[in-house]
């Protein structure tokens, strides 16, 4: 008999779904970035043809529970949320593809930052609660600012790979270093003593210890005696040209 009983609690052992853990490289996230993400520029009608590639992509993000993640350490946590941010954002786009900027998306009373469109611990919210609520709130990394893309050339490039804990310092620091040697993150004109600076800075300048320090450390530009100006921010969308 009791044989019986342990040979059955063996057997119905069988039936009992695998618990896997999370998969911390992004694995089908980093191919799909390699197969749709360019110089930072998106293939959005390629992603538009394969709905279930990005929707994938995103439903294994989205299983993550509160309670595990609340295990994982600090970088293992805002790396997940920035690719979570990052995929959200095309998976946004995407569905309304084609736009010509993230901004006709939606209306005048909820814009594309607040659709609920981020799956969340069990729940569906916004990128503006994702990103102030959370990602802003809680981790007080001004880098996130050169990781985070809204869609729009702008802002700085999608990285053609995920962000991962291992690698995220070096990271964060590529992507201030790439933002800032870009046109649209800085540019300085000594002759007429003026920093031309992307608009992020004024609209987060308080998440920055120091602005000027920032850029100093990523741009390798001294700004002083330099008036600092702001770059009109372009929110085409980040696309590859068809």
């Amino acid at each position: 008999m009791k044989i019986t009983v342990v040979l059955w609690m063996l057997a119905g052992s069988w039936f009992i779904p695998a618990v896997h853990a999370f998969d911390h490289t992004y694995e089908s996230y980093n191919q799909m970035l390699t197969d749709y993400v360019e110089a930072g520029s998106v293939h959005y009608a390629g992603l538009k043809a394969d709905p279930e590639l990005l929707q994938d992509v995103l439903e294994k993000m989205g299983h993550v529970k509160k309670t595990e993640f609340n295990q994982w350490s600090m970088k293992h946590q805002l790396a997940y949320l920035i690719n979570l941010y990052n995929v959200s954002t095309l998976q946004l786009v995407t569905l309304h593809y084609p736009v010509k900027s993230i901004k006709d998306i939606g209306s005048f009373f909820k814009g594309p930052w607040d659709q609920k469109i981020v799956p969340l611990f069990g729940e569906m919210i916004t990128l503006n609660t994702l990103e102030h609520k959370i990602i802003r709130r809680w981790y007080r990394e001004p880098r996130v600012h050169m990781a985070l893309v809204c869609a729009a050339r702008g802002c700085p490039p999608l990285r053609s790979e995920a962000y991962t804990a291992v690698l995220l310092d070096a990271q964060l620091d590529d992507q201030s270093r790439t933002y800032l040697s870009s046109p649209e993150g800085l540019v300085i004109d000594r002759v007429q003593g003026v920093v031309y600076l992307s608009a992020i800075f004024k609209w987060y300048g308080d998440d920055f210890e120091s602005v000027e320090g920032f850029v100093e450390q990523y741009g390798r530009h001294a700004l002083t005696n330099l008036k600092i100006t702001y770059i009109d921010y372009d929110w085409s969308l980040n696309k590859q040209e068809d």
